[in-house]
C-alpha cells in the first residue's frame, strides 16, 4: 500500500513507510447480470484461476478524506511517464489482459498539466484495453478517518466525475477502497447500483493507518453488523461481493505488524518481498505465495484468486511483468481481468454466502516469516474460520491458533479510530491474553460441534 517499509514505530502503529478471455465483456452487459448462474435449478460453482491487478494514482500518499491527506506528496511519481510504465510493463506481462486503475480524490480534481494527461490516460486504457477506471476513497483507510455520511457523498461524488472523465456512459463496476465500512457497501449496491467492492484488506494489523483482522480472504457478501462478517441471512446481506486487497502468504500473515522482525504483509506485493527481500528471493516469494492458490487452493477450492494493488508511485515495473509472465507460463488458463469482472463472475455463481467452504494448506516457503518447517491449513466458511498450525517436521500436534465465530453478534465502531478488527474466541495475531493456541478439544464443546458438524475428519486432530 505505502510506499517503501521502515522499521521505526509511529505512535500509531507499525507503518511500511515513513511519515509514510471470459471476464472482458462490457460494463454495461456485466451490470446487467443475475447474481447467480443457473444450470435448471442448480447454482454452478466458480471455476478457474483469477489474477486481479489494480494501480492506484494519487497525489498524496494517504488522502484520507478530500481536504486532509498523511505522507509525502507524490505528484513526481505520478506522472504521465510514470502511469504509461505501468501500463506498458502490465502488457508485456500480459498483452491479453486487463487491469484497474483506481484515482484518488485529489488526482481527480488536481488542475496541473500532468493531471489533466493523466486522466485523459487513463480513460483512453478502458477505451483501448477495456481497463477498469474507478474511484479509491480515503488512501485505503476512509472509515478511520471520516464519518460515514461524509464517505457516502465523497463516493458519490467521485463516481460521477469518473463517469465524465471516461464517457460514453461508463460506469465502473467495483469501488477499491482499503477498508469500507457495512453501511456504505451497502449503500453502494442500492444507491450507486455497483456491486463489488475492495472492501477489506485481509489480516491487517499493526501497520499502516488501519486495522482489520477477523475477515475471509476470498469472496463474500458482508453483514449489515460488520464488513468483516458474512452476512448469515437473507435479511441481513448486503449485495455487494467483498473483496480482499492483497493476496499474503498465509504463514507471515499470521503475526501483528513487524513483530519479530518479520514483514505480515509478505506475499505477492513488491514493497513486501522484492524491496525488502532483494530481487531473486522476492520474486521466488511471489511466485511461492501465488502458487498456494493456483496450485493446492485450486484443487481444494476449484477455483483460485490471487490479488494485489501495486500503486504507480511504488514502481517496480519490472517485477510486475516478471510475475505475469510467470504466472501465465505455469498457469497458462490464468485469466487476468479487472476487479469488478472478478466480482461479478462470482457473485452470478453465488446468490449468498452457503456455498462458501474455502480451505488452503500451506507450508512454508522459506522466506523471512514463512518458516519452512511449518504447516498451516485455513478452512474458511460462513459460519466461522478456523487457522491449524503444527511444525511438519517433527511432527507436532495440530493447534488452532484463530477460531473466528461468525454466527454471534458483531458490530463497527460508532466513532472514527484505528482499530476495525473483528475479533471473538481466537484470534491469530494473539494480542489478548485469551489468544493461545490451543487443540481442537480443548475448545468449548459449542466450538468442537460447530467445526466437527462441517468438518468432521478434524475429530482426529
Amino acid at each position: 500500500m505505502s510506499k517503501g517499509s521502515n522499521p521505526k514505530r509511529p505512535a500509531s502503529g507499525w507503518s511500511r513507510r515513513e511519515f509514510l478471455r471470459r471476464a472482458g465483456g462490457t460494463t454495461a452487459s456485466l451490470a446487467l447480470a443475475s447474481p447467480a448462474t443457473s444450470w435448471g435449478n442448480a447454482v454452478l460453482p466458480l471455476r478457474g484461476r483469477f489474477l486481479t491487478h489494480i494501480s492506484v494514482v494519487r497525489v498524496n500518499q494517504i488522502e484520507v478524506t478530500p481536504t486532509r491527506s498523511i505522507g509525502q506528496d507524490e505528484a513526481a511519481d505520478n506522472r504521465p511517464d510514470a502511469i504509461r510504465a505501468r501500463r506498458e510493463a502490465f502488457a508485456r506481462g500480459c498483452p491479453d489482459g486487463k487491469m484497474t486503475w483506481a484515482i484518488s480524490w485529489l488526482a481527480l480534481h488536481d488542475t496541473r498539466r500532468e493531471y489533466q494527461e493523466a486522466r485523459k490516460l487513463l480513460a483512453s486504457y478502458h477505451d483501448r484495453y477495456g481497463d477498469e477506471v474507478t474511484f479509491i476513497p480515503g488512501g485505503y483507510f476512509a472509515p478511520m478517518y471520516d464519518t460515514r455520511e461524509n464517505i457516502r457523498q465523497t463516493i458519490h461524488t467521485a463516481l460521477g466525475m469518473v463517469s465524465e472523465m471516461v464517457g460514453g456512459g461508463y460506469r465502473p463496476q467495483c469501488l477499491i477502497a482499503g477498508f469500507m465500512d457495512a453501511e456504505n457497501q451497502r449503500l453502494l449496491a442500492q444507491d450507486e447500483g455497483i456491486h463489488v467492492c475492495q472492501g477489506q484488506i485481509w489480516s491487517q494489523h499493526g501497520i499502516d493507518n488501519g486495522d482489520g483482522d477477523g475477515g475471509i480472504c476470498y469472496p463474500y457478501y458482508p453483514s449489515r453488523e460488520h464488513y468483516l462478517k458474512p452476512a448469515q441471512s437473507r435479511a441481513d446481506i448486503i449485495d455487494c461481493v467483498c473483496l480482499d486487497g492483497w493476496t499474503c502468504d498465509f504463514l507471515s500473515a499470521r503475526r501483528n505488524g513487524f513483530e519479530g522482525g518479520f514483514n505480515s504483509r509478505m506475499g505477492v506485493g513488491p514493497i513486501e518481498t522484492v524491496q525488502d527481500l532483494g530481487v531473486t528471493a522476492g520474486r521466488k516469494e511471489m511466485l511461492d505465495t501465488t502458487a498456494i492458490h493456483f496450485d493446492g487452493g485450486y484443487a481444494l477450492n476449484g477455483f483460485g484468486w490471487v490479488t494485489a494493488i501495486w500503486e504507480v508511485s511504488v514502481g517496480h515495473d519490472e517485477d510486475l511483468t516478471y510475475w505475469l509472465q510467470a504466472v501465465r507460463e505455469r498457469w497458462p488458463d490464468t485469466q487476468v481481468t479487472t476487479e469488478g469482472a472478478f466480482g461479478m463472475e462470482w457473485r452470478r455463481h453465488n446468490p449468498d454466502n452457503s456455498r462458501i467452504n474455502y480451505r488452503f494448506d500451506e507450508r512454508g516457503t522459506g522466506a523471512p516469516g514463512s518458516e519452512k518447517q511449518l504447516e498451516i491449513e485455513w478452512f474458511m466458511n460462513q459460519e466461522f474460520r478456523l487457522a491449524l498450525l503444527r511444525d511438519w517436521e517433527k511432527p507436532t500436534p495440530w493447534l488452532a491458533i484463530d477460531f473466528t465465530r461468525y454466527d454471534l453478534r458483531a458490530e463497527e465502531p460508532r466513532e472514527m479510530q484505528r482499530e476495525w478488527s473483528l475479533m471473538n474466541v481466537l484470534n491469530q495475531k494473539r494480542l489478548r491474553p485469551q489468544d493461545k493456541p490451543a487443540r481442537l478439544n480443548q475448545l468449548s464443546a459449542a466450538d468442537q460441534r460447530m467445526i466437527f458438524t462441517r468438518y468432521p475428519e478434524l475429530k482426529a486432530r
